[in-house]
């Protein structure tokens, strides 16, 4: 499928889930804006890096997705978007009681609110355009839940609703909204964890994976993120003009059991 002549705008795209999504859709021809809150001569490197492997234009564009105003300055600054992927995402792991109000706070505003501010942006534009699409990468914990994750579920499950709101008052226009809910991905975040785990539970890398971190998922593989930029490419494409306001699944089964 081609996105040529298409801009998308993914946040949090330095590393991991994002950049692999930056990547897919680069290859099927979208000019692609990365984000990240640092500013680094690094970030700027990996958007020269996919203009030059693809083809396509690409730019690095600093903003915080903690804060409102950066958020929708993102867009205003990249001149607007056709297709707006919300990646952008934190995790913090506790019981409630215990909850650090901070964390709290940080995961709502990054996982969530930043979701409202670049759509809101957005959608403006899209119009102008006469064509868009909101990708919102939420989770299989905006479907379902885990101890010890309460903001994280609470936001995933807001940027899930958030996503039906979107779509409703798109449904008559050209523009359409979904949430992707990935399992565990195997990014180099993931990766870096396996050592530690490995020595903690006595197990080789084979069991940790499959007996522990991906205990809830069925399929025992991570998903990657080719996996998950495809996924994005097919929801940006024609073929899916009449897919809005759902959830996709690509969590190996978490979400059937």
């Amino acid at each position: 499928m081609s996105l040529k002549g298409k801009t998308a705008i993914i946040t949090g795209s330095n590393s991991g889930i994002g950049l692999g999504v930056a990547r897919e859709m680069a290859r099927a021809g979208a000019e692609v804006i990365l984000n990240s809150f640092t500013d680094h001569e690094n970030d700027h490197a990996l958007a020269a890096e996919i203009s030059a492997e693809f083809g396509v234009a690409a730019r690095y564009i600093q903003a915080d997705m903690s804060q409102g105003d950066a958020c929708r300055a993102l867009v205003e600054t990249a001149g607007g978007c056709d297709i707006l992927v919300n990646n952008a995402g934190i995790q913090h792991v506790a019981p409630i009681d215990e909850f650090p109000v901070d964390k709290w706070d940080a995961i709502i505003a990054i996982n969530m609110n930043s979701v409202f501010h670049t759509t809101a942006a957005a959608l403006p534009h899209m119009r102008a355009r006469g064509w868009g699409r909101v990708i919102n990468i939420a989770s299989a914990h905006g479907l379902t839940a885990s101890p010890f994750k309460a903001a994280y579920v609470a936001a995933k499950h807001g940027v899930v609703g958030m996503s039906k709101t979107v779509a409703l008052e798109t449904a008559e226009e050209p523009i359409t909204c979904n949430a992707i809910c990935p399992g565990y991905v195997l990014t180099p975040l993931v990766e870096a964890q396996i050592p530690d785990t490995m020595a903690k539970y006595d197990m080789d890398r084979d069991e940790v994976i499959k007996k522990v971190m991906l205990e809830r998922q069925p399929s025992r593989e991570f998903a990657t993120v080719e996996q998950l930029g495809g996924t994005v490419c097919f929801l940006a494409s024609d073929a899916a003009a009449q897919i809005t306001g759902t959830t996709i699944s690509v969590d190996g089964g978490w979400t059937a059991m």
